[in-house]
């Protein structure tokens, strides 16, 4: 597997970005954490419901700079957590990136009335939803 190794004068080092994973299928988060830790400077977070996530997201210090979530969890599912992450004036502009099996035909349309910034349907291509983030996260620092 190819890796592409791409890194502009704007990238620096020294930065660390958090990641938030919000996702209860064990396999389905470390894919993901996989996939995104060759990006440079990101830290990823895990958490397996969106109430773990908030309690993450509330911590001080904690720092999240993009949330990638499920929308059917135990507990509190995405759809619940984008509600409160868009409705706290601290989190209201942290991208958040869907990766979801939700099969309803509305739910990306629905996603997308809650400002989130990309939906992937599963099975997802771990690459594209890297990419949708590293652009995300290179639009926040510019």
């Amino acid at each position: 597997m190819a890796e592409n190794k791409k890194m502009g004068p704007q990238m620096q080092p020294e930065l660390v970005r958090n990641v938030l994973i919000v996702e209860d299928s064990e396999n389905s988060a470390a894919t993901m954490e996989m996939a995104l830790l060759g990006i440079p400077g990101l830290s990823v977070l895990r958490a397996p419901s969106g109430l773990e996530a908030l309690r993450i997201l509330k911590e001080p210090g904690s720092d999240v700079q993009a949330i990638i979530t499920d929308l059917n969890m135990p507990r509190m599912d995405g759809f619940e957590l984008i509600r409160l992450v868009r409705e706290d004036g601290r989190m209201r502009a942290v991208p958040i990136i869907v990766v979801s099996a939700d099969t309803d035909p509305g739910t990306p349309d629905r996603v997308a009335q809650m400002k989130v910034d990309a939906f992937f349907a599963k099975p997802f291509s771990p690459a594209q939803v890297r990419r949708k983030l590293e652009q995300l996260l290179h639009a926040k620092t510019d």
